[in-house]
């Protein structure tokens, strides 16, 4: 199945929601800010979200610093 992560086409494998996504990616969690189709998630939604052909999911990395 094909989504569009953050702009470009991206092939999710085994993922089949929004969590398992970022696993299968490796992204660090704990700042990262997600959105499924066009709606901000709470982290407790990552779960439940399931993913679909051509869903847009976008994520932002939060970095501090001066």
């Amino acid at each position: 199945m094909k989504i569009k992560l953050n702009g470009e086409m991206y092939e999710v494998g085994t993922a089949s929601n929004v969590l398992e996504l970022l696993e299968v990616l490796g992204i660090p969690l704990p700042a990262l800010l997600v959105e499924h189709n066009g709606l901000a998630l709470r982290r407790e939604e990552w779960s439940e979200r399931a993913l679909a052909e051509g869903d847009c999911v976008e994520m932002i990395r939060i970095v501090a610093g001066g």
